[in-house]
């Protein structure tokens, strides 16, 4: 009997590791300390709340069906918005919302590929997207990053091939943390323009993008469309994570293929999200370069501090947007590894090997560390508990 969709791929590797904590009592003296995920787990700020209270209870709407490819106003802010910091033309037209980044990865992808289609994407990988390209029939295609955890376009030209739909970027990277240098992406633009292929950029965490300016010049080209689809999460810049708000932004013959997934698959996004991330952008851009700051001077902690590590044996790999990305100097693959600090340090992280292929070496001495939910005190910690094991 063929496998289904959902057994083509592996069990989703933040819930498996939520596991290990299962019957691990801590010391008093030794809380747990979780850096095994991207996201933040304080609410929004609370004018943010209240202005989500007031929709809830005075604007009608928010109860209904909106459109499938998202709120007119929020679209518009967003090209808008998009348009002053890339210094390109972005129209309304050329941006849908979703529910989630996810989400607009998987209708993008579902819009572009058919079965046993082919998706290049770097390694490590973000594993969500490795475990939708599993789902939707679509043959992954490893780039190994190498030691800069920075992919080559030169070595990408060489791995298309008929069956190529699309090359996927996240920058700055999860899980590496490295942000990919604009050359670097620009180069990958123009191979899959070469092929006719799509350029997918995943810019989840582009508000928290240490350089300043824009990342990148795509936008700039005057036909960005008929090669780029950039997704985005309102999720991690205004913590509204449980409220499911993605963007994609890509040509509007692109988004009227999207639209026929999202239609079947939510019908609508998140209304009251939705009218909270347009607040959101409308209201809190000092407080979102603030959080912008706190999150770079938790990098700066990670960077200057590692010499204690270092001293242990450990490597930073790469560093960046919430993510330090380490090799172990460990005779024990990760994913054992990862077991036992949660035991032996209260520590919960996620092993390479959860954004590798099967079978590829890198992962097994490689570990992430998520720190957006730890400041400058927890990461002292965090380096004091890895280095006296």
């Amino acid at each position: 009997m063929a496998l289904t969709r959902t057994q083509s791929t592996f069990a989703p590797p933040v819930m498996e590791a939520r596991r290990w904590l299962d019957g691990v009592v801590h010391p008093a003296d030794r809380p747990l300390l979780n850096v095994s995920q991207a996201a933040p787990v304080d609410p929004p700020p609370l004018a943010m709340r209240h202005a989500i209270a007031d929709f809830v209870v005075n604007d009608a709407d928010v109860h209904l069906y909106g459109p499938v490819l998202g709120l007119d106003p929020l679209r518009a802010q967003v090209a808008t918005q998009w348009s002053r910091d890339y210094g390109g033309v972005i129209a309304p037209e050329n941006v849908a919302i979703t529910s989630g980044c996810n989400q607009a990865f998987a209708a993008a992808i579902t819009s572009l590929c058919g079965q046993d289609d082919e998706v290049i994407i770097p390694v490590p990988y973000y594993f969500n997207h490795r475990m939708w390209l599993d789902m939707a029939g679509v043959k992954t295609v490893a780039l190994d990053a190498g030691p800069t955890l920075i992919p080559d376009p030169v070595h990408a030209a060489t791995l298309i091939t008929p069956r190529t739909r699309a090359i996927a970027l996240v920058t700055p990277n999860n899980p590496g943390g490295v942000e990919y240098p604009a050359d670097v992406v620009q180069a990958f633009f123009d191979l899959c323009r070469r092929h006719k292929i799509a350029l997918i950029i995943d810019e989840t965490y582009r508000d928290f993008d240490s350089r300043t300016g824009a990342p990148h010049n795509l936008f700039q080209d005057p036909d960005w469309d008929d090669t780029l689809i950039q997704l985005y999460s309102f999720s991690k810049a205004y913590r509204l994570t449980g409220h499911r708000v993605g963007a994609i932004v890509a040509s509007a013959a692109r988004l009227a293929e999207a639209e026929k997934f999202l239609d079947t698959v939510t019908i609508c996004p998140n209304q009251i999200g939705q009218r909270a991330a347009l607040w959101g952008m409308q209201n809190l851009g000092h407080w979102l370069a603030q959080e912008r700051l706190e999150i770079l001077d938790r990098r700066a902690a990670i960077t200057d501090g590692f010499g204690a590590l270092a001293d242990t044996g450990w490597k930073l790999l790469g560093c960046g947007a919430y993510f330090a990305y380490l090799q172990h100097p460990f005779d024990m693959r990760s994913d054992q590894l990862a077991q036992n600090l949660v035991r032996d340090a209260s520590v919960l992280l996620l092993p390479g090997t959860m954004f590798m292929p099967a079978g590829h070496t890198g992962g097994a001495s490689q570990v992430r560390v998520a720190f957006a939910n730890i400041d400058r005190a927890g990461i002292g910690i965090l380096f004091n508990r890895l280095s006296n094991l």
